[in-house]
């Protein structure tokens, strides 16, 4: 069975009394209370101030520290509703633009709405909650604490609880048996029912708003955007290294020892220069191999097309092709070069296939491609880790891949991404 996520699970669930949340009930009541107090006194001491100093302009200046407190008081309570919400409560706050001064993002922070949201429920904590937590889970653990002692204080005293006078033992062992767990049982659900109400509470004046969640969604969206195009970025740079540096001198390399193996005699020393000129092509081949899997020239150069018929063509089994695109923003032709690049190399590698279909289209604003063979089947997503990581690629881009692929066959991946960044 899941663990309850929040507070009003748990009082649903039958294992709420054996649980661990009728004690989170009492910590979050009882932790109310000193964070409720210490802000009330600080809001009135604050107000209090700024009102005397208000003469000289100080006092005035001093309630634009306002918001910046509701903002502190909005993180420690998000904070503290983690005892009733297990996935807590999202932050409202944007994410501070980069490079600005610590006085620019205090000012950043005091003109939000979420700031002055917090100092509100600063306001409502401080004047009704924490008096209700202290006064219900305070009676509440009073009575409970007194029920478990009972034995021992009517033993040495008499000891009235309610109705009843216990004056042994004995009588306050009975009382014990018959009144603590019914004691407990009530006075659990009412604590996890009070405390569940204010954690909604909090959650309800804490949490973002939907505006906010939109937001919050597309700075993330374009954070994971620069990502990936710094992540092109820095490809673009090192295929440009490998492919005019050291690839040219590679070039040169086997150039001279193919020179030198024609003017050298036969002998030991022209057979170590055969051997060095063999092995050096062989180096450049694995060059250019990994130049192509780094940033291909060609998608830069003659477009998503191209690159996908050139890596049709080095496959050992027949590929057709049939694509129908214009030119689109570099992150995505990269992206969707690499998942057919991925997906053949595992029909190569696993599918047993005699051969596959590459098809790709424009659906309105969006790219569609779809790879499909003729083999075994049985293929998924997180088997490994290549079209694992174009997964979190395409995410980034807004887009989707998906792999149907039956147990005996065929496989049938589908890609869909959008054609602007950004979408």
């Amino acid at each position: 069975m899941e663990s309850p996520k929040t507070a009003w699970a748990a009082l649903a669930s039958p294992r709420y009394l054996i649980s661990s949340w009728p004690w989170r009930s009492y910590a979050y009541l009882f932790t109310s209370v000193p964070v409720g107090a210490l802000a009330i006194c600080v809001l009135v001491g604050l107000a209090a101030l700024s009102a005397v100093l208000s003469p000289i302009l100080i006092g005035i200046l001093m309630l634009t520290a306002f918001p910046l407190i509701g903002a502190t008081i909005g993180w420690i309570e998000r904070w503290r509703a983690g005892l009733m919400l297990v996935d807590g409560i999202s932050t409202p706050h944007a994410q501070l633009p980069l490079g600005l001064s610590v006085k620019q993002r205090l000012t950043f922070r005091r003109r939000e709405q979420a700031s002055m949201r917090a100092l509100g429920y600063g306001f409502v904590l401080g004047v009704l909650i924490w008096p209700l937590s202290a006064l219900f889970a305070g009676i509440s653990a009073t009575i409970l604490l007194t029920t478990l002692a009972a034995p021992i204080i009517a033993d040495t005293d008499e000891l009235g609880m309610g109705p009843w006078t216990l004056d042994s033992a004995g009588e306050g062992f009975i009382f014990l048996i018959l009144f603590g767990p019914v004691f407990f049982a009530f006075s659990s659900y009412l604590l996890g029912v009070i405390a569940g109400a204010e954690a909604s509470l909090a959650k309800t004046m804490l949490g973002p708003r939907q505006e906010e969640l939109q937001r919050n969604l597309a700075e993330l969206r374009r954070s994971r955007l620069d990502l990936v195009d710094a992540f092109e970025t820095e490809r673009a740079r090192i295929e440009r290294h490998l492919h005019d540096g050291v690839q040219q001198r590679l070039v040169g390399l086997t150039m001279t020892l193919g020179l030198a193996e024609l003017d050298l005699p036969d002998g030991e020393g022209r057979r170590l220069v055969v051997k060095a000129h063999s092995e050096a092509e062989a180096a450049l081949a694995d060059l250019r191999a990994a130049v192509r899997g780094i940033h291909p020239r060609v998608l830069v150069d003659h477009g998503l097309e191209a690159a996908v018929r050139e890596v049709a063509d080095r496959m050992p089994l027949p590929v057709t092709v049939q694509l129908s695109t214009t030119r689109l923003p570099p992150p995505i032709e990269a992206a969707a070069y690499f998942v057919v690049s991925e997906a053949l190399a595992n029909v190569a590698k696993h599918a047993q296939a005699t051969k596959c279909e590459v098809a790709g289209w424009l659906d309105r604003d969006r790219l569609v491609m779809t790879i499909q063979d003729d083999g075994i089947g049985g293929a998924r997503l997180g088997a490994g880790t290549g079209l694992t990581g174009l997964v979190t690629r395409l995410d980034a881009l807004g887009g989707t891949l998906d792999v149907d692929s039956p147990p005996s066959g065929p496989t049938r991946l589908r890609m869909e991404c959008p054609c602007r960044l950004g979408d």
